[in-house]
């Protein structure tokens, strides 16, 4: 048997054989071979991330946002023309000017939000021992995200700009309570009156907001999500939320008190009604403010809107409601502006209309 130096002066002397030409060729095929051995690798590791989530993986996604405007809303003027570019649409509305006095907090009627998957979208299914599906949400940041209202997560209570730590304790449950009811309810995801979320308001926001609904006015969408009728189906009953929430002071009109700066992730699995194949994931990144105060001995809990962007959405609807975009969805018409973000990246972006977006 042939020692270690035998094979290596033998190795060289077949390598000397070899003309410069040939080792050039050997030497082309062998990165060929690298490159398409990485390729496969590429491949086989986005296969693996699909069959755990069960969900495709899409080159990009449109992303929706309305500019800032309380009573009348500016009508969004933006088309995509490109496959596969998704558009981000983002209500940012204004408060009316000056806050009213709600009722005291602790006298608001009492709700329960209906947390879980719309009837009928098949998810009441029997253990009878079969096999858990995969979680839409597998392979994505949204899989590490706490589940529901966990993921609303508000900062330790103080005192801070006049109030005392029990007043801002209250504001701060009844804005969870607020973050909750627009991104959570049942009810409201799947096209209702938002009954939940409009109880919670002060008075005459409420009445503004109720307004905006009956009008079926884009206005709605600076508070709440609501998937049009026929659109969507909850693909399970958990929601993921990921976000912060901080606290700071202001004055404005002659109030003060504190400002809780919101910015949140909200992420849905939803599909087309009765076919769940069709699943996709849906963010919603609602960023904004609440404020709390007294006025004439009340505490005031004054949400400005936080107009939740919301991706993939169309951008060719104009109404209250969010129309998710599916990877079968016909193109739309409109161009999305700038380059693709990253949907889970919490910036606070203050841009409008329709933004293009990577896939979520």
């Amino acid at each position: 048997m042939p020692h270690g130096d035998d094979l290596d002066a033998r190795f060289n002397e077949l390598v000397a054989q070899i003309d410069e030409e040939q080792q050039r060729r050997m030497r082309a095929a062998a990165v060929k071979g690298a490159k398409e051995q990485r390729r496969a690798d590429r491949l086989e590791r986005r296969s693996a991330r699909e069959s755990r989530s069960g969900l495709p993986e899409r080159e990009a996604a449109p992303r929706r946002r309305i500019g800032r405007a309380w009573i009348a809303m500016a009508v969004i003027t933006g088309l995509i023309a490109s496959a596969g570019v998704v558009v981000t649409f983002r209500p940012d509305l204004l408060a009316p000017s000056g806050a009213v006095p709600e009722e005291p907090v602790g006298t608001a009627p009492s709700l329960e939000l209906t947390v879980g998957p719309a009837e009928g979208s098949g998810d009441d299914r029997a253990d009878g021992g079969k096999e858990e599906p995969p979680s839409p949400f597998a392979g994505s940041p949204a899989e590490k995200y706490a589940e529901g209202v966990a993921g609303f997560v508000m900062p330790e209570a103080k005192a801070l700009g006049g109030l005392s730590e029990k007043d801002v304790a209250k504001g701060l449950e009844r804005t969870r309570e607020l973050l909750a009811a627009a991104f959570l309810d049942k009810k409201t995801l799947m096209g209702g009156k938002a009954a939940a979320f409009a109880e919670l308001l002060p008075a005459e926001l409420r009445a503004d907001f109720l307004d905006n609904l009956r009008h079926n006015d884009e206005g709605a969408l600076g508070y709440v999500i609501r998937f049009a009728p026929g659109t969507a189906e909850l693909a399970t009953d958990v929601i993921k939320v990921h976000g912060r929430a901080t606290l700071d002071t202001f004055k404005e009109d002659g109030r003060h008190g504190v400002k809780v700066r919101l910015n949140h992730l909200v992420v849905y699995a939803v599909h087309r009604p009765g076919r769940p194949e069709t699943t996709i994931r849906l963010v919603a990144q609602p960023i904004g403010s609440v404020l709390l105060y007294r006025e004439s001995g009340r505490m005031v809990v004054w949400p400005d809107p936080w107009s939740p962007s919301t991706t993939p959405a169309s951008c060719d609807t104009h109404d209250a409601f969010v129309h998710p975009v599916y990877k079968d969805s016909p193109p739309e018409s409109v161009t999305p502006t700038g380059l693709p973000k990253d949907p889970y990246e919490q910036e606070e972006d203050e841009g409008t209309g329709c933004t293009a977006s990577q896939a979520t």
